[in-house]
């Protein structure tokens, strides 16, 4: 099975594209999201956003993702995990 069919698999639409968000962030060079600008950004809700990135913190191989903080939205800490 190749890894594009076992990332369908395991993530939700939402969720792939919550990490391909991510992933261009980091490639930018952010280290630090807020989920009211990712939920603008893929037209979701800010709550909707913050539930799936619990979610992939603790199911996501590829990302280290973190809630940091809270003020006016929470923001996340992501950066890459080390293969």
């Amino acid at each position: 099975m190749s890894t594009k069919d076992r990332i369908k698999e395991k993530y939700s639409d939402t969720q792939r594209r919550i990490l391909y968000h991510l992933k261009t962030g980091l490639r930018a060079g952010k280290s630090y999201f807020k989920s009211k600008y990712i939920a603008t950004d893929l037209g979701l809700s800010a709550k909707e956003v913050g539930i799936n990135l619990a979610i992939l913190s603790e199911i996501c191989d590829e990302l280290d993702i973190r809630r940091w903080s809270y003020s006016n939205s929470t923001t996340w800490r992501v950066t890459s995990r080390a293969s």
